[in-house]
């Protein structure tokens, strides 16, 4: 689970969007005094994402010339200080004309210091900008006597100054950008050279080698060395998890030799919903494992100590694994045509497990303690695989207290109505829906899917009782009002209320199926331009949270091109508002816009293209050539690959020599590249379609198509043998890339996309031998499993569709195509009465190409339009091997 999807899931019930877009005279409305000011003479202000800037002007009125990198000042702030703070930076900066910027709501400051907001970012409140070592010496210390006592969370990234609230760090001051090491473009400084490099901001101090730390620094960064965990009665021997709350650490006590778990709390730092912090959480912990005390159902507690400034919890290490690690080796569904007998024995085991959590939930109330965080991460599965520990307590409360839930998993999160025991209840409920189908985040945007899922687990699970699902689904679709006359439950709180019970709707009231085409076709492209905000300027369509990076919504992967691309080639009618959308981004495109064909200008430019802008299309590749776009990385997502494919498709239809000449220099350079030696690591390297060495061999088998050089249809399969080198074959004859810690058969990053390359290859040279043929079998194997958690094209089940639609594999037939299709519709949610897809993390809906319904969309069209009498969908440079010319 991706934490940072939780943060953009808050401000909208439908759709991931940016936090600061909290509903208009909700807290959003709240802003600090000090924010509310007017703008003084001689300064400009603005908003960029959750800041608000203050610039000092010259006497033009332009703003005042300054540094473009250097030491920053950050303050750090709590929200009960933070107002005090803000008015104090901001009449010292005012007066000393230092530009600066601050966070100008409590809600938003909330949000950066929550336990999974990033470890980067968390507890900047303020930063201050000096034009040089002097200034910075001197803001220092007189706006550190300004703010001498006022608290806030440490700041990991910065050197702290005293022990006030101020952190020094050195980086960039302007927006530029340069191409890392794994060829993303990233923000920038100069080095020592002059040298564009990546600014660095790992979430631990480090000056860059080019710099000299000011000596009035350096008492500070000794200081900041002395705290060690060397005196400690505790060996750590791994990190297990790190949040911004603190990390949490297994190790040895050297006292007698047991394994132990010490959990870390920050203070000020890891907000939950109600504001208490990582060390208040780690309080609540320590007094529910006292009262577990001998139980069983949870960890016993060893020690209890402060570090610094930072609170430790030592606690006995549970044997067993987590609940969640057992779906990849034992769920039965992650076959094309799973055992019945492993799926009645899988079904034994998953009730008996749940009856084994049932029962420990039980021991935690009898106790008084409502536990509040059930869900598959925070069960211990001991070594017999049948008894159970719960683990992670931080939200745990007094059941007397009747309360909330403040810390949640978004599969298992309670709605509002439930409070005290019933927050566990409702997790139960949904553990019981989740340990067949793992994918009840969808109830954080409709309760009522609970009554379709038990549906499909009841056809794909025989032996599940019925009154397991019944009751959760039960469980999960009531509505609770209060009633002060109702009686108490088990464990004495007045929560269920007899007579005074909704059902939210037992089944989402539009159901249709996605293979119900035409209808399914027009019903989603209705809900995808229904959705469209064309009022606004940071996105067009919504999507997934990527597009709220550098790029401003534009790109193929997860901005408008990507929808725009998709309703054309799929013979929608054109949406020609949204087009005027594109361009007027364009005209210029935002500053830091990635290049790439997914990600960014080269994707955008491709598809104005098609939609017969060639003019704009053309400028934004003039600004792509005049970057230095050959130290992009090889892959198709954002690099060389997919730049190149745009190159040689536009010089095609344009007959522009140039382009012809830039796409052959792309080439030869990812010739040379794959001649290389592959590093020893490579078994570990990005493998797929969109970062592995598969989007090379896409290109490369393109370039030969035009050219006939046999050497670059050799490089492709020499890129390919790369990709299936990084693949493993799993029980049952599936091939998939090996992460190391998990395989993966999907489109993007997984081994679907290495299967449709390799089909094109393959229809080149058609006696590929043995090694490619049985990969190529792998990989439809993979693309044939009952079960994948997404919907979507890279990530997801329309990624398996498109590729059984187009791959001309002997194996492949069209009855296993259509059990896709159909599957597909388990994950179908309803939009303004219309189809639509849910997007990563699935914790709402998505219309992007990537992740969403547009990605859904093109799938199903080439898919169910493949009678030749459609459009002919399907990806960019990645038509059906029978479309494209020999």
């Amino acid at each position: 689970m991706d934490k940072r999807y939780e943060v953009y899931a808050l401000a909208d019930a439908h759709f991931y969007e940016t936090p600061d877009r909290l509903a208009a005279g909700g807290v959003a409305a709240s802003l600090f005094d000090t924010a509310r000011r007017p703008v003084p003479g001689g300064w400009s202000s603005g908003r960029v994402g959750d800041w608000l800037t203050m610039t000092p002007l010259d006497a033009d009125g332009s703003p005042a010339a300054g540094p473009d990198q250097g030491w920053k000042i950050h303050a750090s702030a709590t929200r009960e200080n933070a107002e005090r703070i803000a008015a104090i930076v901001w009449d010292y900066c005012v007066a000393h004309r230092v530009p600066f910027k601050f966070v100008p709501g409590p809600h938003l400051l909330h949000l950066r210091n929550t336990k999974y907001a990033g470890r980067d970012t968390s507890g900047k409140f303020v930063t201050v900008y000096p034009r040089d070592e002097e200034q910075l010496h001197r803001v220092l210390r007189e706006l550190g006597a300004l703010l001498d006592g006022f608290e806030g969370p440490y700041i990991l990234t910065d050197l702290r100054w005293h022990d006030g609230p101020l952190y020094v760090r050195y980086g960039a001051f302007a927006r530029r950008y340069v191409v890392d090491e794994r060829g993303s473009l990233v923000p920038a400084v100069r080095d020592g050279s002059g040298t564009l490099v990546p600014d660095r901001r790992a979430p631990s101090f480090q000056t860059p080698g080019w710099v000299t730390l000011p000596a009035f620094l350096e008492p500070h960064l000794a200081a900041r060395n002395t705290t060690t965990v060397g005196e400690l009665p505790y060996r750590i021997d791994k990190a297990l998890h790190f949040s911004n709350g603190g990390g949490v650490y297994q190790g040895v006590d050297t006292r007698d030799g047991r394994a132990v778990v010490l959990k870390e709390g920050r203070p000020h730092a890891g907000l939950a919903s109600d504001g208490a912090d990582a060390i208040s959480r780690l309080e609540r912990e320590r007094e529910a494992l006292e009262a577990l005390a001998g139980t069983g159902a949870a960890p016993e507690v060893r020690d209890w100590f402060t570090l610094g400034d930072h609170r430790f919890l030592v606690m006995d290490l549970v044997p067993g694994r987590t609940l969640n690690s057992f779906f990849a080796e034992r769920h039965p569904l992650l076959s094309p045509d799973p055992d019945p007998a492993a799926v009645a024995a899988y079904t034994a085991w998953a009730v008996r497990v749940h009856r084994a959590v049932e029962r420990a939930v039980r021991t935690v109330h009898s106790r008084g303690i409502v536990f509040n965080d059930l869900h598959v991460f925070n069960i211990m599965v001991a070594p017999d695989e049948e008894s159970v520990c719960l683990i992670d307590f931080e939200a745990a409360a007094p059941a007397g207290h009747n309360g909330r839930q403040v810390v949640a998993h978004p599969g298992f999160f309670a709605p509002p109505d439930r409070r005290g025991a019933d927050v566990d209840r409702y997790a139960l409920a949904c553990l019981r829906l989740a340990l067949f189908l793992p994918v009840t985040t969808l109830f954080v945007v409709d309760r009522g899917k609970a009554a379709h899922l038990a549906e499909v687990i009841a056809e794909q699970f025989p032996d599940v009782p019925p009154e397991f699902l019944d009751e959760a689904v039960a469980e999960i679709t009531r509505s609770v009002r209060s009633d002060p006359h109702a009686a108490p439950d088990d464990a004495g709180n007045a929560t269920r209320t007899a007579g005074r019970v909704t059902r939210v709707p037992s089944a989402p009231a539009f159901r249709l199926e996605p293979g119900d085409w035409p209808h399914s076709r027009d019903s989603m492209v209705k809900a995808i331009l229904a959705s469209a905000t064309p009022d606004r300027a940071d996105r067009l369509y919504p999507g997934d949270v990527a597009q709220f990076s550098d790029g401003g919504g534009l790109g193929l992967a997860h901005g408008a091109a990507g929808v725009l691309y998709a309703l054309a080639a799929t013979g929608a009618e054109r949406h020609e508002e949204g087009e005027r959308w594109l361009l007027d981004r364009t005209a210029p495109p935002p500053t830091g816009t990635p290049l790439g064909l997914y990600d960014g200008l080269a994707g955008v430019a491709h598809v104005l293209d098609l939609l017969g802008h060639r003019g704009r299309a053309l400028d934004l590749i003039d600004g792509i050539l005049r970057e230095r776009w050959q130290n992009l990385s090889s892959d198709l997502h954002g690099g060389l690959a997919g730049l190149g494919l745009v190159l040689a498709g536009l010089a095609r239809r344009t007959g522009e020599p140039e382009l012809r000449e830039r796409a052959a220099e792309a080439a030869d350079i990812l010739v040379r590249r794959l001649a290389e030696p592959v590093p020893d690591t490579a078994g570990r390297r990005r493998a797929g379609l969109l970062r592995g060495a598969s989007g090379p061999a896409l290109f490369l088998l393109r370039q030969y198509e035009e050219s006939g050089d046999r050497e670059q249809l050799a490089a492709a399969g020499a890129a390919l043998r790369r990709d299936l080198a990084c693949c493993a074959e799993r029980e049952g004859g599936a091939v998939e890339v090996d992460e190391g810690w998990r395989t993966l058969p999907y489109l993007g990053d997984g081994s679907a996309g290495v299967g449709m390359v390799l089909d094109d290859l393959v229809s080149h040279v058609p006696d590929v031998g043995a090694e490619f043929a049985r990969a190529r079998a792998g990989i439809r194997t993979a693309a044939t499993c009952r079960f994948y958690a997404q919907p979507g094209l890279f990530q997801g089940r329309a990624g398996m569709i498109l590729h059984l639609a187009r791959t001309t594999e002997p194996g492949a037939t069209r009855a296993r195509l259509d059990e896709q299709i159909a599957a597909l519709g388990w994950l179908a949610m309803p939009y303004q009465g219309q189809l639509a897809f849910p997007g990563h993390q699935m914790m709402r809906l998505s219309m992007d190409l990537g992740t969403g319904t547009a990605g859904c969309l093109l799938a199903l069209s080439a898919a169910l339009d493949a009678d030749g009498t459609g459009p002919g969908a399907h990806l960019p440079f990645l038509p059906p091997p029978h479309r494209r010319p020999s």
